[in-house]
């Protein structure tokens, strides 16, 4: 009878133990919240553990498959995320193994060459797209995806150049909580800072349009090219599901002058959404004193207290909303 430990994470000789089992499998350590490990005296048969609510860092060791050791690892990471609150959990693996893990019910959202991302809801994305609203169009559908780590006036000048090109605009804002501002916060900025342009429609993207921060590069063999394979999965999320939804024949993105992975990014969306029927518009950014405006920008005035600045980056609701946020922080 194997031994189950759960640990948050592992720690000292556990973690040792954890970490030269996941090379044995081929994989790589990973930042985790909590980890599962199953144990034949005192020598470790399987692992998985769970990072929010992504699974990741399942194992089983060689010739012990067949035994039912992945279910095992699986059934206690759904009942240690269910105690924490968590009843969508997604798993990322690779293509081969979707046979083993649709077994354990987990479904299919996309997949590319080297990529497979599944969750634990039958047809959970789709059900997500349907609660969202498809707004009539009198010309072509447009989208942008934006993060708005806080809103800005960059953000609020592609949102503008790009509806003006649009019968409609469709703004997915990622719903992950990464950052200092609330996933609920940014989507009602954006929101209140586009409330004058009456064919642009703000919606968030739920799980599914994937950020870096959960996207695991454990099992991948060239760690190297992980951003690319990121970006190729995104893309194929985007374009099976968001595309036919809400009928969207362009994507706009800014021109990215300061980061070489949003810029990579935006070269990888170039090379591959027109080939599915999906036109890539590049905005030129707003800037200010010959710089272009960034969210970072925004934040990095917040920290200096340089509310001038601030003021000059970003619309009125953000500001407002900066300054109630910074009033409630001051004791």
């Amino acid at each position: 009878m194997a031994d189950i430990e759960l640990l948050s994470p592992p720690q000292g000789v556990k973690r040792a133990l954890w970490r030269d089992f996941l090379a044995r499998a081929g994989l790589a350590e990973e930042a985790v919240e909590q980890t599962v490990l199953l144990s034949e005296d005192g020598h470790v048969i399987a692992t998985g553990s769970r990072q929010g609510n992504v699974l990741k860092c399942i194992a089983v060791e060689a010739g012990r498959q067949g035994e039912d050791l992945t279910a095992k690892v699986l059934t206690a990471l759904r009942q240690e995320a269910f105690h924490a609150g968590l009843r969508h959990l997604f798993l990322y693996t690779k293509p081969e193994n979707r046979a083993l893990f649709s077994s354990l019910l987990f479904y299919p959202v996309a997949q590319t060459d080297h990529v497979l991302l599944m969750e634990n809801q039958r047809d959970g994305i789709r059900r997500f797209l349907e609660a969202l609203p498809a707004e009539p169009s009198s010309g072509p559908v447009g989208a942008a995806v934006m993060n708005c780590s806080p809103f800005t006036l960059g953000h609020r000048y592609l949102i503008e150049t790009a509806a003006k090109d649009c019968g409609r605009l469709y703004v997915f804002v990622l719903s992950e909580e990464s950052g200092p501002f609330p996933a609920a916060d940014r989507l009602e900025l954006v929101r209140r800072g586009t409330a004058d342009l009456p064919n642009v429609t703000v919606l968030p993207t739920g799980p599914y349009l994937i950020s870096h921060a959960t996207f695991p590069t454990y099992f991948l063999q060239d760690r190297e090219q992980a951003e690319e394979l990121h970006c190729l999965l995104d893309i194929e999320i985007f374009l099976r599901c968001f595309v036919p939804k809400f009928s969207i024949v362009r994507r706009y993105v800014g021109t990215e002058p300061l980061s070489p992975l949003t810029k990579q990014y935006n070269d990888t969306l170039r090379a591959h959404l027109p080939t599915r029927g999906v036109e890539v518009v590049e905005v030129p950014r707003l800037e200010r004193g010959g710089f272009p405006i960034s969210a970072s920008a925004v934040r990095a005035a917040l920290k200096a207290g340089d509310w001038d600045r601030i003021r000059s980056l970003v619309p009125s609701a953000t500001l407002a909303y900066l300054r109630s946020r910074k009033k409630e922080e001051t004791p």
